[in-house]
């Protein structure tokens, strides 16, 4: 199995306490600790779609991720190793997930509802010493039974692994190249950066765990916040949760968001524990923005650019990008950004091109598997396809994937920008947009709409005469389908390509 060339983004932290003198403790050093200085106090909470739940004191999340870190080590898994975990939020994911630390080994979670030969092919690169499916719950759980065993104190190579399958549908496991070390500024809340934030935060961790915004949680709980997991998105859920265990924050895709806004009596439902909210995985619609401005004020939204790569960020609060308004923000913990064309050169600003990003702040990361490595300037700028422009002010705009563009009739449109303008139709309860073969334009813009009522959707013409009003007449779609929903990840999540090769085949 192939490793590519690094993709740094600077060197990693140093693993140093919080006196800055002191080694840094393992992740699995800090759960021991959490389990005997806060032993009796309940920090996770789990949350099925069904409403029933179950929680854990730091006492039962330390002993039973021992107890399970011993059943792996008694099946050969070690430090270094690679663990497949394809299961559901859930409190045996999250243990296993410590379990993993505590051995020294390397946690990837993986999407375990992809067609079987995707899973296959996404297994065969991971190369995982072992693979979690849920047929392994019965035996995970019974690893409550057992003694628990007096574990070294190892640090695994890799914090986690993410899987993804790239702009090119190649599957790649993105390994972070920090260390299993606890650094308690990876854990920082995000917002800490315009105002403090008091500690300890509830979480409601929204995404299924192989996202890396729902994983990153992890690391806020070692610092002392609360978590509170669904086992899977709902938007009537989500609000239930957050009333019932008082949520401060939570980060959420615009998908997410433009769920939880659409509820009937979301403007009825107490949100008043929420301190701040984290956006992120794709830009937001403005229209959207503005709802959640008047749900819980502009100061309390956060707006995030980054990848799993680690290869910088960018963000704003809401009342900044009030002033900016469809922006990701500017570079934040110490990301530079540039805009290259095609041909390598800067361009100026207002001039759409390649996003590139360069920050010491991250631990960098690596692929496994054959997937290529990331376009990279001399000087250690990088780039995973996304393409935008700078304003004068240096906020940067997210436009779309490169990969994604629809060259139609020898003009460019990009798909996010074509949802935006058609999302807010009040028939339309989810749109995505792609191009699809076409003998007079080359590709033509054609949207999938999940409709608000199935029994009254909405026609293409009323669908073209909305879009038209917000965006040029070439970008509206010429050609829509109605489908009973978008199919989309549990993550929010959708694959435009498969979404082509399955109607131009």
């Amino acid at each position: 199995m192939l490793v590519s060339a690094a993709v740094t983004s600077g060197a990693a932290p140093e693993a140093a306490s919080e006196t800055g003198s002191d080694p840094a403790p393992s992740h699995g050093a800090r759960i021991r600790e959490q389990g005997r200085a806060r032993r009796d106090e309940t920090v996770f909470h789990y949350v099925a779609l069904d409403g029933t739940g179950s929680a854990l004191t730091w006492g039962e999340l330390d002993d039973r991720s021992s107890q399970l870190a011993g059943a792996l080590t008694d099946r050969s898994v070690g430090e270094g190793d690679r663990i497949g975990i394809g299961l559901r939020n859930s409190p045996e994911c999250v243990l296993a997930i410590f379990a993993a630390w505590k051995i020294g080994a390397v946690p990837v979670p993986v999407r375990w509802d992809l067609p079987d030969w995707e899973l296959a092919r996404v297994r065969e690169v991971l190369a995982a010493r072992l693979y979690l499916a849920a047929e392994d719950l019965p035996w995970i759980r019974a690893s409550a039974e057992a003694p628990i065993p007096d574990l070294p104190d190892v640090i695994s190579p890799h914090t986690h692994g993410i899987c993804s399958s790239g702009s090119t549908g190649t599957p790649k496991i993105i390994v972070s190249g920090a260390p299993g070390t606890y650094l308690p500024a990876f854990a920082t809340p995000f917002a800490d950066q315009w105002t403090p934030i008091p500690r300890p935060q509830h979480i409601l961790v929204l995404a299924p765990m192989y996202h890396i915004n729902a994983f990153a949680t992890l690391y806020q709980i070692l610092v002392g916040d609360h978590l509170t997991m669904l086992e899977k998105f709902d938007a009537a859920l989500a609000v239930d949760v957050i009333e019932r265990h008082h949520i401060t924050t939570f980060t959420a895709t615009p998908t997410m968001l433009q769920r939880l806004a659409d509820l009937s009596d979301i403007r009825e439902r107490d949100l008043s524990s929420i301190a701040w909210i984290l956006q992120g995985a794709a830009p937001m619609p403005p229209a959207l923005v503005h709802r959640w401005v008047e749900l819980i004020d502009a100061d309390k939204i956060y707006m995030s650019y980054g990848m799993t790569e680690g290869l910088g960020t960018t963000a704003l609060r809401g009342d900044e990008w009030m002033l900016h308004q469809g922006s990701v923000g500017r570079g934040t913990r110490a990301t530079d950004i540039r805009i290259i064309d095609s041909d390598g050169m800067e361009l100026p600003p207002g001039e759409v091109g390649d996003v590139y990003l360069r920050s010491d702040s991250y631990g960098g990361s690596l692929y496994v598997g054959e997937a290529p490595a990331l376009p990279t300037t001399e000087d250690g700028f990088r780039t995973v396809g996304d393409m935008g422009y700078l304003d004068d002010d240096g906020y940067l705009y997210i436009i779309d994937r490169r990969v994604d563009l629809i060259v139609t009739g020898g003009a460019n449109v990009f798909p996010a920008e074509v949802e935006a303008a058609i999302i807010d139709h009040p028939k339309v309860a989810d749109v995505v947009v792609i191009g699809l073969r076409d003998p007079e334009w080359g590709r033509r813009v054609h949207a999938l709409i999940e409709p608000v009522d199935a029994h009254d959707p909405p026609t293409y013409e009323e669908i073209r005469a909305f879009a038209k009003t917000r965006v040029a007449a070439f970008k509206a779609p010429h050609s829509i389908e109605v489908i009973d929903a978008i199919p989309r990840s549990e993550a929010t999540k959708v694959n435009r390509g498969r979404l082509v090769e399955e109607r131009d085949e």
